[in-house]
Protein backbone atom coordinates (compact mmCIF):
# COMPACT_ATOMS: atom_id res chain seq x y z
CA UNK A 1 0.00 0.00 0.00
CA UNK A 2 1.31 3.31 -0.90
CA UNK A 3 -0.39 7.05 -0.36
CA UNK A 4 1.41 10.48 -1.15
CA UNK A 5 4.75 8.60 -1.28
CA UNK A 6 4.17 6.43 1.79
CA UNK A 7 5.64 3.07 1.12
CA UNK A 8 3.94 0.96 3.71
CA UNK A 9 2.75 -2.70 4.64
CA UNK A 10 -0.05 -2.23 6.98
CA UNK A 11 -0.71 0.33 9.05
CA UNK A 12 1.04 0.08 12.39
CA UNK A 13 2.00 -3.36 11.06
CA UNK A 14 5.91 -2.39 10.51
CA UNK A 15 7.67 0.26 13.31
CA UNK A 16 9.01 2.78 10.03
CA UNK A 17 8.74 3.20 6.50
CA UNK A 18 10.40 5.05 4.10
CA UNK A 19 8.86 8.57 2.85
CA UNK A 20 10.74 11.55 1.22
CA UNK A 21 10.58 13.99 4.06
CA UNK A 22 13.01 10.88 6.15
CA UNK A 23 14.80 10.84 2.96
CA UNK A 24 15.55 14.14 3.59
CA UNK A 25 16.25 13.91 7.06
CA UNK A 26 18.74 11.03 6.41
CA UNK A 27 20.62 13.16 4.02
CA UNK A 28 20.88 15.72 6.49
CA UNK A 29 22.45 13.02 9.66
CA UNK A 30 24.68 11.43 6.31
CA UNK A 31 25.75 15.43 5.98
CA UNK A 32 26.33 15.91 9.45
CA UNK A 33 28.50 12.49 10.26
CA UNK A 34 30.68 12.39 6.96
CA UNK A 35 31.75 16.19 7.79
CA UNK A 36 32.11 15.77 11.34
CA UNK A 37 36.13 16.39 11.32
CA UNK A 38 35.54 19.31 9.06
CA UNK A 39 34.60 23.26 9.19
CA UNK A 40 35.45 25.83 11.37
CA UNK A 41 34.11 26.14 15.50
CA UNK A 42 31.63 28.23 14.43
CA UNK A 43 30.21 25.65 12.14
CA UNK A 44 30.52 23.07 14.96
CA UNK A 45 28.71 25.42 17.50
CA UNK A 46 25.78 25.30 14.93
CA UNK A 47 26.04 21.82 14.76
CA UNK A 48 25.33 21.85 18.56
CA UNK A 49 21.99 23.55 18.56
CA UNK A 50 21.35 20.98 15.64
CA UNK A 51 21.60 18.58 17.55
CA UNK A 52 18.37 19.29 20.05
CA UNK A 53 16.27 19.73 17.02
CA UNK A 54 16.92 16.03 15.44
CA UNK A 55 14.65 14.21 18.29
CA UNK A 56 11.85 16.02 17.34
CA UNK A 57 12.35 16.02 13.40
CA UNK A 58 12.63 12.18 14.29
CA UNK A 59 9.90 11.86 15.87
CA UNK A 60 7.27 14.23 14.63
CA UNK A 61 5.18 13.98 11.38
CA UNK A 62 6.25 14.69 8.00
CA UNK A 63 6.58 18.27 6.92
CA UNK A 64 7.10 19.85 3.70
CA UNK A 65 10.59 20.57 2.81
CA UNK A 66 10.17 24.34 2.90
CA UNK A 67 9.52 24.03 6.75
CA UNK A 68 12.00 21.64 7.01
CA UNK A 69 14.58 23.47 5.34
CA UNK A 70 13.46 26.28 7.32
CA UNK A 71 14.12 24.40 10.77
CA UNK A 72 17.25 23.53 9.92
CA UNK A 73 18.49 27.40 8.18
CA UNK A 74 17.70 28.85 11.67
CA UNK A 75 19.96 26.29 13.72
CA UNK A 76 22.75 26.15 10.79
CA UNK A 77 22.88 27.79 7.21
CA UNK A 78 25.51 26.02 5.77
CA UNK A 79 23.84 22.53 6.62
CA UNK A 80 20.19 23.73 5.25
CA UNK A 81 22.28 24.67 1.85
CA UNK A 82 23.87 21.10 1.80
CA UNK A 83 20.95 19.21 2.02
CA UNK A 84 19.20 21.73 -0.28
CA UNK A 85 21.77 20.62 -2.71
CA UNK A 86 21.76 17.22 -1.75
CA UNK A 87 18.01 17.14 -2.63
CA UNK A 88 18.01 18.40 -5.77
CA UNK A 89 21.03 16.05 -6.99
CA UNK A 90 18.61 13.24 -5.70
CA UNK A 91 15.60 14.34 -7.03
CA UNK A 92 16.68 15.97 -10.70
CA UNK A 93 18.92 12.79 -11.06
CA UNK A 94 17.68 9.30 -11.80
CA UNK A 95 16.87 6.23 -9.92
CA UNK A 96 20.07 4.97 -9.12
CA UNK A 97 20.82 8.29 -7.38
CA UNK A 98 18.70 7.27 -4.59
CA UNK A 99 19.56 3.57 -4.83
CA UNK A 100 23.20 4.66 -3.87
CA UNK A 101 22.68 6.67 -1.90
CA UNK A 102 21.06 4.42 1.07
CA UNK A 103 24.01 1.97 -0.14
CA UNK A 104 26.38 4.55 0.67
CA UNK A 105 24.22 4.74 4.35
CA UNK A 106 26.54 1.99 5.48
CA UNK A 107 29.73 3.83 5.72
CA UNK A 108 28.82 5.75 8.90
CA UNK A 109 28.95 2.77 11.20
CA UNK A 110 32.07 1.23 9.76
CA UNK A 111 35.41 1.87 11.42
CA UNK A 112 37.16 1.45 14.76
CA UNK A 113 35.55 5.02 15.62
CA UNK A 114 32.36 5.08 13.75
CA UNK A 115 30.41 8.60 13.28
CA UNK A 116 27.14 6.89 14.18
CA UNK A 117 27.35 4.10 16.94
CA UNK A 118 24.59 1.42 15.55
CA UNK A 119 22.97 1.23 19.23
CA UNK A 120 22.53 5.16 19.36
CA UNK A 121 19.18 7.32 18.53
CA UNK A 122 20.09 7.89 14.94
CA UNK A 123 21.90 4.89 14.58
CA UNK A 124 18.05 3.01 15.13
CA UNK A 125 16.62 5.59 12.94
CA UNK A 126 19.36 4.92 10.10
CA UNK A 127 19.49 1.02 10.63
CA UNK A 128 15.15 1.05 10.60
CA UNK A 129 15.35 3.10 7.53
CA UNK A 130 17.92 1.10 5.62
CA UNK A 131 15.55 -2.13 6.66
CA UNK A 132 12.20 -0.58 5.25
CA UNK A 133 13.98 0.33 2.17
CA UNK A 134 15.67 -3.05 1.52
CA UNK A 135 11.92 -4.65 1.95
CA UNK A 136 10.39 -2.89 -1.33
CA UNK A 137 9.69 -4.32 -4.45
CA UNK A 138 11.29 -2.56 -7.51
CA UNK A 139 7.86 -1.20 -8.35
CA UNK A 140 7.24 0.52 -4.66
CA UNK A 141 11.19 1.87 -4.93
CA UNK A 142 10.15 3.19 -8.30
CA UNK A 143 7.04 5.00 -6.76
CA UNK A 144 8.92 6.33 -3.94
CA UNK A 145 11.46 7.91 -5.84
CA UNK A 146 8.19 9.55 -7.91
CA UNK A 147 7.29 11.12 -4.45
CA UNK A 148 10.54 12.41 -3.66
CA UNK A 149 10.12 14.69 -7.25
CA UNK A 150 6.74 15.72 -6.29
CA UNK A 151 8.01 16.39 -2.76
CA UNK A 152 10.60 18.35 -4.31
CA UNK A 153 8.80 20.12 -7.12
CA UNK A 154 6.50 21.22 -4.50
CA UNK A 155 9.21 23.26 -2.53
CA UNK A 156 10.18 24.53 -6.05
CA UNK A 157 6.70 25.90 -6.71
CA UNK A 158 6.49 27.77 -3.36
CA UNK A 159 9.97 29.67 -3.56
CA UNK A 160 9.65 30.43 -7.65
CA UNK A 161 6.29 31.96 -6.60
CA UNK A 162 7.94 33.73 -4.59
CA UNK A 163 10.73 34.70 -6.48
CA UNK A 164 7.60 35.93 -8.96
CA UNK A 165 6.03 38.46 -6.51
CA UNK A 166 9.77 39.59 -5.18
CA UNK A 167 10.27 40.88 -8.57
CA UNK A 168 7.30 42.11 -9.47
CA UNK A 169 6.38 44.23 -6.22
CA UNK A 170 9.89 45.53 -4.91
CA UNK A 171 8.12 47.72 -2.59
CA UNK A 172 7.10 45.33 -0.24
CA UNK A 173 9.00 45.20 3.13
CA UNK A 174 10.95 42.23 4.18
CA UNK A 175 7.84 41.37 6.91
CA UNK A 176 5.12 42.29 4.96
CA UNK A 177 6.68 39.35 2.57
CA UNK A 178 7.60 36.59 5.12
CA UNK A 179 4.34 36.89 6.44
CA UNK A 180 2.75 36.38 2.76
CA UNK A 181 5.12 32.85 3.06
CA UNK A 182 4.15 31.82 6.03
CA UNK A 183 0.15 31.83 4.92
CA UNK A 184 1.15 30.43 1.27
CA UNK A 185 3.00 27.42 3.16
CA UNK A 186 0.08 26.85 5.61
CA UNK A 187 -2.60 26.82 2.74
CA UNK A 188 0.42 24.37 0.57
CA UNK A 189 0.22 21.92 4.37
CA UNK A 190 -3.76 22.17 3.90
CA UNK A 191 -3.50 20.55 0.41
CA UNK A 192 -1.29 17.93 1.11
CA UNK A 193 -2.47 14.84 2.64
CA UNK A 194 0.57 13.60 4.41
CA UNK A 195 -0.81 9.66 4.69
CA UNK A 196 -0.32 8.15 7.59
CA UNK A 197 1.78 8.17 10.58
CA UNK A 198 4.28 5.61 11.56
CA UNK A 199 3.62 4.41 15.23
CA UNK A 200 6.38 5.96 16.78
CA UNK A 201 5.46 9.39 15.17
CA UNK A 202 1.88 8.77 16.27
CA UNK A 203 2.98 8.30 19.85
CA UNK A 204 4.71 11.18 19.84
CA UNK A 205 2.37 13.15 18.60
CA UNK A 206 -0.41 12.25 20.97
CA UNK A 207 1.82 12.67 24.12
CA UNK A 208 2.91 15.83 23.06
CA UNK A 209 -0.54 17.18 22.71
CA UNK A 210 -2.21 15.72 25.49
CA UNK A 211 0.86 17.49 27.33
CA UNK A 212 0.14 20.76 26.12
CA UNK A 213 -3.45 20.48 26.49
CA UNK A 214 -2.64 19.97 30.41
CA UNK A 215 0.06 21.96 30.89
CA UNK A 216 0.07 24.90 28.19
CA UNK A 217 -3.16 25.03 26.16
CA UNK A 218 -2.01 27.93 24.00
CA UNK A 219 0.72 25.72 22.45
CA UNK A 220 -1.35 23.32 21.77
CA UNK A 221 -2.97 22.55 18.30
CA UNK A 222 -6.33 24.90 18.09
CA UNK A 223 -9.05 22.33 18.46
CA UNK A 224 -10.06 22.75 14.94
CA UNK A 225 -6.32 21.76 13.27
CA UNK A 226 -6.46 19.25 16.04
CA UNK A 227 -9.09 17.53 15.37
CA UNK A 228 -8.11 17.36 11.38
CA UNK A 229 -4.90 15.88 12.54
CA UNK A 230 -7.05 13.65 14.20
CA UNK A 231 -9.75 12.09 12.06
CA UNK A 232 -6.36 11.71 9.89
CA UNK A 233 -5.00 9.39 12.05
CA UNK A 234 -7.92 7.44 12.48
CA UNK A 235 -8.67 7.73 8.80
CA UNK A 236 -5.72 4.85 8.14
CA UNK A 237 -6.08 2.91 11.57
CA UNK A 238 -9.54 3.44 12.82
CA UNK A 239 -8.80 0.97 16.35
CA UNK A 240 -6.08 3.87 17.35
CA UNK A 241 -7.44 3.93 21.09
CA UNK A 242 -4.96 6.49 22.09
CA UNK A 243 -6.48 8.74 18.80
CA UNK A 244 -9.95 8.47 20.23
CA UNK A 245 -9.31 9.51 23.91
CA UNK A 246 -7.25 12.53 22.53
CA UNK A 247 -10.24 13.42 20.64
CA UNK A 248 -12.22 13.36 23.72
CA UNK A 249 -10.40 15.71 25.30
CA UNK A 250 -10.40 17.77 22.59
CA UNK A 251 -14.05 17.75 22.37
CA UNK A 252 -14.17 18.83 26.04
CA UNK A 253 -12.02 21.98 25.15
CA UNK A 254 -14.89 23.17 22.98
CA UNK A 255 -17.75 21.50 24.84
CA UNK A 256 -18.65 19.72 22.61
CA UNK A 257 -21.02 16.89 24.54
CA UNK A 258 -21.83 14.88 21.72
CA UNK A 259 -18.48 14.54 19.99
CA UNK A 260 -16.52 13.76 23.55
CA UNK A 261 -19.31 11.20 24.24
CA UNK A 262 -18.99 9.70 20.66
CA UNK A 263 -14.95 9.73 21.18
CA UNK A 264 -15.00 7.96 24.60
CA UNK A 265 -17.37 5.48 23.96
CA UNK A 266 -15.24 4.37 20.78
CA UNK A 267 -12.01 4.87 23.11
CA UNK A 268 -13.30 1.98 25.26
CA UNK A 269 -14.43 -0.04 22.20
CA UNK A 270 -11.10 0.26 20.88
CA UNK A 271 -9.85 -0.92 24.14
CA UNK A 272 -11.22 -3.91 24.71
CA UNK A 273 -10.95 -4.74 21.01
CA UNK A 274 -7.48 -3.75 20.84
CA UNK A 275 -6.49 -5.77 23.95
CA UNK A 276 -4.46 -3.84 25.36
CA UNK A 277 -5.90 -3.12 28.44
CA UNK A 278 -6.18 -6.87 29.67
CA UNK A 279 -2.46 -7.38 28.28
CA UNK A 280 -2.08 -4.60 30.93
CA UNK A 281 -4.26 -6.09 34.12
CA UNK A 282 -4.55 -9.61 33.43
CA UNK A 283 -7.32 -11.57 32.43
CA UNK A 284 -9.60 -8.83 34.14
CA UNK A 285 -8.87 -6.14 31.68
CA UNK A 286 -12.49 -6.54 29.90
CA UNK A 287 -14.40 -5.76 32.67
CA UNK A 288 -11.90 -3.01 34.09
CA UNK A 289 -12.57 -0.99 31.10
CA UNK A 290 -16.51 -1.24 31.15
CA UNK A 291 -15.86 -0.47 34.70
CA UNK A 292 -13.70 2.58 34.06
CA UNK A 293 -15.62 3.36 30.88
CA UNK A 294 -19.01 4.08 33.27
CA UNK A 295 -16.98 5.87 35.45
CA UNK A 296 -15.64 8.13 32.64
CA UNK A 297 -19.12 8.49 31.44
CA UNK A 298 -20.00 9.74 34.64
CA UNK A 299 -17.56 12.15 34.90
CA UNK A 300 -18.41 13.27 31.59
CA UNK A 301 -22.00 13.83 32.68
CA UNK A 302 -20.97 15.49 35.85
CA UNK A 303 -18.80 18.33 33.81
CA UNK A 304 -21.77 19.32 31.70
CA UNK A 305 -24.60 19.19 34.50
CA UNK A 306 -26.09 15.98 33.70
CA UNK A 307 -26.86 14.96 36.99
CA UNK A 308 -29.46 12.44 36.70
CA UNK A 309 -27.39 10.51 33.98
CA UNK A 310 -24.23 10.82 35.99
CA UNK A 311 -26.06 8.84 38.87
CA UNK A 312 -26.98 6.08 36.74
CA UNK A 313 -23.17 5.98 35.25
CA UNK A 314 -22.00 5.88 38.75
CA UNK A 315 -24.39 3.19 39.98
CA UNK A 316 -22.97 0.71 37.27
CA UNK A 317 -19.13 1.39 38.16
CA UNK A 318 -19.90 0.88 41.34
CA UNK A 319 -22.00 -2.65 40.70
CA UNK A 320 -18.88 -3.26 38.44
CA UNK A 321 -16.17 -2.71 40.60
CA UNK A 322 -17.66 -4.76 43.29
CA UNK A 323 -18.30 -7.65 41.34
CA UNK A 324 -14.57 -7.31 40.69
CA UNK A 325 -13.30 -6.25 44.46
CA UNK A 326 -12.04 -3.19 42.33
CA UNK A 327 -10.66 -1.52 45.67
CA UNK A 328 -8.88 1.19 43.72
CA UNK A 329 -12.32 1.99 41.29
CA UNK A 330 -14.47 2.25 43.98
CA UNK A 331 -12.51 5.01 45.94
CA UNK A 332 -12.73 6.95 42.48
CA UNK A 333 -16.14 6.54 42.28
CA UNK A 334 -16.57 7.26 46.08
CA UNK A 335 -15.01 10.75 45.12
CA UNK A 336 -17.21 11.46 42.37
CA UNK A 337 -20.64 10.51 44.37
CA UNK A 338 -19.25 13.48 46.84
CA UNK A 339 -18.54 15.58 43.86
CA UNK A 340 -22.12 14.80 42.48
CA UNK A 341 -23.82 15.30 45.66
CA UNK A 342 -22.02 18.84 46.13
CA UNK A 343 -23.07 19.76 42.91
CA UNK A 344 -26.65 18.76 44.16
CA UNK A 345 -26.51 21.11 47.02
CA UNK A 346 -26.21 17.88 49.76
CA UNK A 347 -23.78 18.42 52.29
CA UNK A 348 -21.82 14.75 52.98
CA UNK A 349 -18.40 15.24 54.39
CA UNK A 350 -18.82 11.81 55.38
CA UNK A 351 -18.12 10.42 52.28
CA UNK A 352 -15.16 12.71 52.13
CA UNK A 353 -13.86 11.47 55.15
CA UNK A 354 -14.28 8.07 54.24
CA UNK A 355 -12.65 8.19 50.56
CA UNK A 356 -9.07 10.06 52.89
CA UNK A 357 -9.43 7.14 55.37
CA UNK A 358 -9.74 4.17 52.37
CA UNK A 359 -7.43 6.46 50.18
CA UNK A 360 -5.14 6.24 53.04
CA UNK A 361 -4.85 2.39 53.21
CA UNK A 362 -4.98 1.74 49.88
CA UNK A 363 -1.77 3.75 49.55
CA UNK A 364 -3.40 6.29 46.65
CA UNK A 365 -1.97 9.44 48.13
CA UNK A 366 -3.38 11.39 45.10
CA UNK A 367 -6.93 11.01 46.03
CA UNK A 368 -6.31 11.13 50.08
CA UNK A 369 -5.04 14.84 49.11
CA UNK A 370 -7.43 15.48 47.00
CA UNK A 371 -10.23 14.05 49.81
CA UNK A 372 -8.52 16.53 52.35
CA UNK A 373 -8.74 19.28 49.93
CA UNK A 374 -12.16 18.91 49.29
CA UNK A 375 -12.44 18.94 53.32
CA UNK A 376 -10.94 21.96 53.98
CA UNK A 377 -12.63 23.87 51.05
CA UNK A 378 -16.35 22.90 52.39
CA UNK A 379 -15.12 23.48 56.42
CA UNK A 380 -13.90 26.95 55.73
CA UNK A 381 -17.32 27.53 53.72
CA UNK A 382 -18.91 26.48 56.89
CA UNK A 383 -16.87 29.15 58.78
CA UNK A 384 -14.32 27.12 60.37
CA UNK A 385 -11.86 29.10 61.97
CA UNK A 386 -8.35 29.87 59.71
CA UNK A 387 -5.85 27.96 61.92
CA UNK A 388 -7.77 24.89 61.88
CA UNK A 389 -7.66 24.45 57.58
CA UNK A 390 -3.68 25.63 57.72
CA UNK A 391 -3.42 22.62 60.30
CA UNK A 392 -5.14 20.14 57.96
CA UNK A 393 -3.38 21.82 54.84
CA UNK A 394 -0.14 20.73 56.50
CA UNK A 395 -1.38 16.78 56.22
CA UNK A 396 -2.03 17.22 52.84
CA UNK A 397 1.95 19.06 52.55
CA UNK A 398 3.44 16.17 53.69
CA UNK A 399 1.41 13.91 51.38
CA UNK A 400 2.55 15.98 48.52
CA UNK A 401 5.98 16.45 49.23
CA UNK A 402 6.34 12.52 50.18
CA UNK A 403 5.06 11.08 46.96
CA UNK A 404 6.23 14.14 44.61
CA UNK A 405 2.69 15.16 43.96
CA UNK A 406 4.14 18.42 42.22
CA UNK A 407 0.72 19.64 40.41
CA UNK A 408 -1.14 19.12 43.97
CA UNK A 409 1.39 21.04 45.59
CA UNK A 410 0.25 23.92 43.30
CA UNK A 411 -2.72 22.91 43.94
CA UNK A 412 -2.51 23.58 47.66
CA UNK A 413 -0.92 26.61 47.38
CA UNK A 414 -3.62 28.16 45.69
CA UNK A 415 -6.34 27.03 47.91
CA UNK A 416 -4.36 28.95 51.04
CA UNK A 417 -4.12 31.83 48.64
CA UNK A 418 -8.16 31.81 48.52
CA UNK A 419 -8.54 30.78 52.04
CA UNK A 420 -6.63 33.91 53.36
CA UNK A 421 -8.17 35.97 50.73
CA UNK A 422 -11.44 34.86 52.24
CA UNK A 423 -10.38 35.48 55.47
CA UNK A 424 -9.30 39.07 54.61
CA UNK A 425 -5.79 37.80 55.43
CA UNK A 426 -4.13 40.31 52.40
CA UNK A 427 -0.80 40.19 53.42
CA UNK A 428 -0.45 36.50 53.87
CA UNK A 429 -2.94 35.69 50.59
CA UNK A 430 -0.10 37.91 48.42
CA UNK A 431 3.11 35.90 49.91
CA UNK A 432 1.47 32.39 48.99
CA UNK A 433 0.50 33.68 45.67
CA UNK A 434 3.80 35.30 45.15
CA UNK A 435 5.68 31.73 46.55
CA UNK A 436 3.31 29.53 43.74
CA UNK A 437 4.68 31.84 40.68
CA UNK A 438 8.19 32.16 42.26
CA UNK A 439 8.23 28.33 42.31
CA UNK A 440 7.28 28.39 38.91
CA UNK A 441 9.99 30.72 37.77
CA UNK A 442 12.85 28.42 39.03
CA UNK A 443 12.39 26.04 36.93
CA UNK A 444 14.92 24.25 34.92
CA UNK A 445 12.51 23.32 31.66
CA UNK A 446 11.74 24.88 28.70
CA UNK A 447 8.97 27.22 29.55
CA UNK A 448 7.95 27.76 25.83
CA UNK A 449 6.38 24.01 26.16
CA UNK A 450 6.04 22.87 30.23
CA UNK A 451 4.33 26.35 30.96
CA UNK A 452 2.62 25.58 33.54
CA UNK A 453 -0.90 27.15 32.83
CA UNK A 454 -3.01 25.18 35.60
CA UNK A 455 -6.18 25.63 37.03
CA UNK A 456 -4.04 27.05 40.33
CA UNK A 457 -2.19 29.22 38.33
CA UNK A 458 -4.98 30.92 36.95
CA UNK A 459 -6.75 30.94 40.10
CA UNK A 460 -3.30 32.44 42.21
CA UNK A 461 -2.91 35.70 39.24
CA UNK A 462 -6.68 36.18 39.31
CA UNK A 463 -6.29 36.90 43.35
CA UNK A 464 -3.09 38.93 43.22
CA UNK A 465 -5.10 41.08 40.70
CA UNK A 466 -7.70 41.43 42.75
CA UNK A 467 -5.61 42.29 45.90
CA UNK A 468 -3.77 44.74 43.51
CA UNK A 469 -7.60 46.56 42.68
CA UNK A 470 -8.64 46.18 46.76
CA UNK A 471 -5.51 48.44 47.62
CA UNK A 472 -5.90 50.85 44.03
CA UNK A 473 -3.78 49.86 42.00
CA UNK A 474 -5.81 48.86 39.48
CA UNK A 475 -3.09 49.92 36.96
CA UNK A 476 -1.09 46.44 38.04
CA UNK A 477 -4.18 44.88 38.50
CA UNK A 478 -5.14 45.29 34.68
CA UNK A 479 -1.59 44.25 33.87
CA UNK A 480 -1.86 41.13 35.59
CA UNK A 481 -5.45 40.76 34.41
CA UNK A 482 -3.86 40.94 30.50
CA UNK A 483 -1.22 38.46 31.27
CA UNK A 484 -3.83 36.29 32.05
CA UNK A 485 -6.11 36.65 28.90
CA UNK A 486 -2.80 36.16 27.30
CA UNK A 487 -2.20 32.74 29.12
CA UNK A 488 -5.38 31.88 28.75
CA UNK A 489 -7.37 33.19 25.97
CA UNK A 490 -11.13 33.15 26.01
CA UNK A 491 -11.35 29.70 24.45
CA UNK A 492 -9.61 27.76 26.63
CA UNK A 493 -11.10 25.76 29.64
CA UNK A 494 -9.91 28.35 32.92
CA UNK A 495 -11.07 31.41 30.99
CA UNK A 496 -14.09 32.14 33.05
CA UNK A 497 -12.24 32.78 36.30
CA UNK A 498 -10.22 35.64 34.84
CA UNK A 499 -13.97 36.94 33.02
CA UNK A 500 -15.40 37.35 36.67
CA UNK A 501 -12.68 38.51 38.26
CA UNK A 502 -12.04 41.16 35.26
CA UNK A 503 -15.60 42.12 35.77
CA UNK A 504 -16.18 42.29 39.19
CA UNK A 505 -12.94 44.77 40.04
CA UNK A 506 -14.56 46.70 37.09
CA UNK A 507 -17.81 46.30 38.85
CA UNK A 508 -16.17 47.63 42.42
CA UNK A 509 -13.96 50.24 40.64
CA UNK A 510 -17.53 51.87 39.44
CA UNK A 511 -19.13 52.02 42.52
CA UNK A 512 -16.04 53.73 43.97
CA UNK A 513 -15.88 56.51 41.89
CA UNK A 514 -19.67 56.13 41.95
CA UNK A 515 -20.44 55.69 38.53
CA UNK A 516 -23.49 53.14 39.52
CA UNK A 517 -25.16 53.36 35.41
CA UNK A 518 -21.48 51.52 34.69
CA UNK A 519 -22.28 49.24 37.50
CA UNK A 520 -25.53 48.23 36.44
CA UNK A 521 -24.25 47.66 33.14
CA UNK A 522 -21.42 45.22 34.25
CA UNK A 523 -23.99 43.08 36.43
CA UNK A 524 -25.21 40.86 33.57
CA UNK A 525 -21.93 39.88 32.65
CA UNK A 526 -21.64 38.80 35.86
CA UNK A 527 -24.34 36.84 36.59
CA UNK A 528 -23.89 35.18 33.43
CA UNK A 529 -20.19 33.61 34.71
CA UNK A 530 -22.13 33.11 38.58
CA UNK A 531 -25.43 33.83 39.14
CA UNK A 532 -25.56 33.83 43.25
CA UNK A 533 -22.94 36.66 42.57
CA UNK A 534 -24.44 38.62 39.76
CA UNK A 535 -27.81 38.98 42.45
CA UNK A 536 -25.38 40.13 45.07
CA UNK A 537 -24.01 42.65 42.80
CA UNK A 538 -27.46 43.81 41.47
CA UNK A 539 -29.05 44.14 44.69
CA UNK A 540 -25.35 46.60 45.54
CA UNK A 541 -26.25 48.95 43.41
CA UNK A 542 -29.84 48.84 43.72
CA UNK A 543 -29.27 49.69 47.59
CA UNK A 544 -26.62 52.59 46.42
CA UNK A 545 -29.95 53.61 44.05
CA UNK A 546 -31.88 53.89 46.66
CA UNK A 547 -34.30 51.75 45.31
CA UNK A 548 -34.86 49.73 49.04
CA UNK A 549 -37.76 47.13 48.15
CA UNK A 550 -36.41 45.94 44.94
CA UNK A 551 -32.83 45.46 46.69
CA UNK A 552 -34.55 43.61 49.97
CA UNK A 553 -36.47 41.61 47.34
CA UNK A 554 -33.39 40.22 45.81
CA UNK A 555 -31.81 39.89 48.96
CA UNK A 556 -34.12 37.58 50.37
CA UNK A 557 -34.11 35.65 47.32
CA UNK A 558 -30.47 35.34 47.83
CA UNK A 559 -30.63 33.90 51.28
CA UNK A 560 -32.69 31.26 50.15
CA UNK A 561 -30.08 30.09 47.83
CA UNK A 562 -26.97 30.68 50.40
CA UNK A 563 -28.65 28.54 53.00
CA UNK A 564 -29.51 26.02 50.50
CA UNK A 565 -25.80 25.81 48.93
CA UNK A 566 -24.74 26.45 52.90
CA UNK A 567 -22.42 29.19 51.32
CA UNK A 568 -21.29 30.91 54.60
CA UNK A 569 -18.88 33.74 52.18
CA UNK A 570 -21.92 34.97 50.65
CA UNK A 571 -24.30 34.71 53.70
CA UNK A 572 -21.78 37.12 55.26
CA UNK A 573 -21.80 39.90 52.11
CA UNK A 574 -25.65 39.21 51.96
CA UNK A 575 -26.25 40.54 55.76
CA UNK A 576 -23.98 43.63 55.36
CA UNK A 577 -26.10 45.42 52.68
CA UNK A 578 -28.97 43.64 54.73
CA UNK A 579 -28.11 45.77 57.94
CA UNK A 580 -28.17 49.00 56.04
CA UNK A 581 -31.07 48.30 54.21
CA UNK A 582 -33.33 47.15 57.67
CA UNK A 583 -31.53 50.46 59.62
CA UNK A 584 -33.39 53.42 57.76
CA UNK A 585 -36.84 50.95 58.57
CA UNK A 586 -35.96 50.72 62.34
CA UNK A 587 -35.91 54.47 62.54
Amino acid sequence: MMANGVVHANVFGIKDWVTPHKISILLLLHEMATCKSQGTPEFETRRLHMNKMILPLLQGPDMPLLQLLKTIRECCPKLANDVTTRVVLMAEGELKDMENFFYSLQDVFSGTEPAVHKTSVIGLFLRHMILAYNKLSFSQVYKLYTALQQYYQSYENLTSRATEREETDMELTTLDLEGKMEKEELEDDEVIDRGPLSQKQAEYFLAEQASLLKNNENKALSPATLQKELNNLLKFNPDFAEAHYLSYLNSLRVQDYFSAMHSLLHYFDRLILTGSDSKSSGEDGFGRSLRYAALNLAALNCRFGHHEQAQFALQEAIRIAQESSDHVCLQHCLSWLYILDQMKGSDNTILVEHSVKKAGQLGLPYLASLGIQSLVQQRAFSGRSANKLMDAMKDSDMLHWKHGLSELIDVSIAQKTAIWKMYGQSTMALQQAQLLLYMHSLESVSMDIHQNNTEAMAVVLCHLAELHAEQGYYAAASEILKHLKDRFPTHSQYAKLWMLFDQKIQFNRAMSDGKYHIAESLVPGIAALNGAEGLYRKAIVLKAQNQITEAYKLLQKLLVHCQKKKSTELLINFFTPRTHLCLPNSK
